[in-house]
């Protein structure tokens, strides 16, 4: 089921991870690649845990380019392979749902961008959780909330800001 258009949620994530107990995560972690580089099932589960609000079951599912782009052309109808690909069953906790990455792809960017690749991997599986629980992009407000709100998880992990490159473009312009 691809994702579903829902709206943004305004929430404090520093006041609601004060204020709330910590989730709970049923997490079933799948390799579905040959990529020799890809991050270990406690390091997936980091962050997700990093990034989650609510209690959830999660299946990380880590794919060639040929599943990836299967997937986001039979979901999405976009015939490529994607970075991330976020599938919610259910909407209410427990929160349930699939994260899919593409590890071929995550690579190319990580090079391409010049962000070491295990950060890039926190960034998208962040990403996808965030999908997960109600966030998307759609709007240029809802892509900004979104993207604080990442901002702030990946350097709580202690990575550099994801989207500091494509700010300082921006910036420039």
């Amino acid at each position: 089921m691809p994702i579903r258009n829902m709206k943004s949620r305004g929430k404090n994530f520093k006041i609601f991870k004060a204020s709330h107990r910590e989730a709970k995560l049923k997490l079933t972690t799948q390799y579905a690649t040959h990529t020799e580089s890809v991050p270990a099932r406690p390091q997936f589960r980091k962050w997700i845990k990093a990034s989650l609000m609510q209690d959830a079951e999660i299946v990380l599912r880590v794919v060639d380019s040929i599943e990836g782009r299967r997937l986001n052309r039979d979901f999405r109808g976009r015939d490529y392979a994607t970075n991330v690909l976020t599938f919610i069953y259910h909407d209410v906790p427990p929160l349930c749902g699939d994260i899919v990455l593409c590890a071929p792809v995550i690579e190319m960017e990580a090079c391409q961008q010049h962000k070491f690749l295990a950060a890039h991997y926190a960034h998208l599986t962040v990403h996808g959780v965030l999908h997960l629980q109600g966030y998307d992009h759609e709007t240029d407000a809802a892509a900004a909330a979104m993207e604080q709100l990442e901002t702030e998880i990946i350097m709580r992990l202690g990575h550099d800001d994801p989207y500091r490159e494509s700010r300082q473009r921006i910036e420039e312009s």
